[in-house]
């Protein structure tokens, strides 16, 4: 396998996100004709860039598939691949058959139930944010905004939102070079290699789903993990290893994801007052500001598809078996696309950014629970005329994976 660089850019060691996304190297990829292979472990992958090449490879998905090898970036043993399998890992038919079941639970008008509680949490932490006069908004308004609702709308206890924020940041670092955890952890009895990022957070989060669940099956509520357990569809079901692979990836995604995309848009309008402004001043401003909050933060910075046969992408011939792996975050910088991309622009139109994957089958479920949480956030901030300002450099999360952020010093005036 050659490359089509001579000198190929590393973009996959985990410190290289210490200081944020390393965009000049995808820059330098992206001005690069095909793709670029790029070595990792005993081979490589060809690194997808450019905006047009990650919409297409997401849309052929018998070319580039999610269920052979694995959709992270290192390669699982077969019986590690279907312990883990999750919606994320799959191909039709058997992706198809998943999304139709559980997609009723994500539809717009099934998420709209949720929006006054949604609400309800967002002013609460906001006005003890702000009585405070600012501080971590990482701490005490971006993780348990996300988190407070993806539970509520689970029918988890709130009582119980500390532990599962704990376990989500310690899957994220599953994804870094020195996790912490020991292999033993949270009663962790499983081979790492059969977990979920492997790390023990994950056998944590199995344990408690499938404990929520069977309470559930007994006592059902008005809640989502009452739904996935009675779910049927001509006498198809959530089996017990897809249900609790399904709830480990809605409380990962559902928390972790839209915590950076909540944290990444208050950075930038801190560090953009004059976009923020634009919003303050206009309500129409908070849809298009939103959706460039999404563009601006890309929470998920890659995901991985494995050629099914010879195949090629933007005239690289890739052959079967190989890794092709699509950045978003740099197609969301595609200077082919995005005018400036570079340039927070709160009124930016058109703006058809791929922060939830590039289309096709996989394009993120939660998509609409997303936009939603951000829209509120950004319309309860614009009610009470909040100012950020950045007091300290934030603290980012050594993950090539998730675009995450431990900790944003921030305060807060009125305008």
């Amino acid at each position: 396998m050659t490359s089509t660089t001579s000198d190929p850019v590393d973009v996959t060691t985990s410190s290289l996100y210490l200081d944020g996304f390393p965009h000049e190297r995808f820059t330098a990829m992206r001005e690069t004709p095909g793709l670029t292979w790029h070595p990792y472990g005993d081979s490589g992958f060809w690194a997808v860039t450019r905006h047009a090449d990650v919409k297409e490879a997401s849309k052929r998905p018998t070319d580039f598939s999610s269920g052979i090898g694995h959709t992270n970036l290192w390669d699982l043993e077969p019986d590690a691949l279907e312990a883990r399998r999750s919606i994320l890992d799959t191909d039709a038919p058997d992706h198809t058959r998943l999304r139709r079941l559980v997609s009723k639970a994500f539809t717009p008008k099934a998420i709209r139930v949720w929006e006054d509680v949604t609400r309800q949490i967002t002013c609460e932490l906001l006005d003890d944010w702000m009585e405070k006069g600012g501080g971590d908004w990482v701490a005490e308004v971006a993780a348990p905004l996300p988190i407070r609702v993806i539970l509520t709308i689970l029918g988890v206890p709130v009582e119980d939102a500390d532990y599962l924020v704990e376990i989500s940041n310690y899957l994220v670092e599953g994804t870094s070079d020195k996790p912490s955890l020991p292999a033993d952890a949270y009663g962790n009895s499983t081979e790492l290699r059969l977990l979920p990022f492997q790390s023990p957070a994950s056998h944590a989060l199995y344990e408690y789903g499938e404990q929520l669940g069977a309470k559930r099956l007994a006592d059902p509520q008005e809640d989502m993990v009452t739904m996935l357990v009675q779910l049927e569809d001509d006498g198809d079901r959530l089996s017990h290893n897809e249900y609790r692979n399904f709830f480990h990836a809605l409380v990962f995604a559902g928390n972790e994801t839209t915590r950076t995309a909540i944290t990444h848009g208050a950075m930038a309008f801190a560090d953009n007052p004059d976009q923020w402004q634009r919003i303050l001043d206009d309500p129409a401003m908070v849809e298009p500001g939103v959706e460039e909050l999404l563009r601006w933060a890309t929470p998920v910075l890659h995901m991985r598809r494995t050629a099914a046969a010879d195949t090629e992408l933007a005239g690289t011939p890739i052959a079967a078996g190989d890794k092709v792996v699509m950045w978003y975050m740099s197609a969301n910088r595609d200077e082919a696309v995005f005018d400036d991309p570079f340039r927070f622009d709160a009124g930016r139109d058109p703006n058809p950014h791929l922060a939830f994957g590039g289309g096709g089958p996989h394009f993120c479920l939660g998509a609409f629970l997303a936009r939603m949480e951000v829209t509120v956030l950004v319309e309860e901030m614009r009610k009470r005329n909040m100012v950020l300002e950045t007091r300290s450099p934030a603290v980012h999360a050594p993950s090539n994976f998730v675009h995450g952020v431990l900790s944003a010093e921030m305060g807060v005036s009125r305008a």
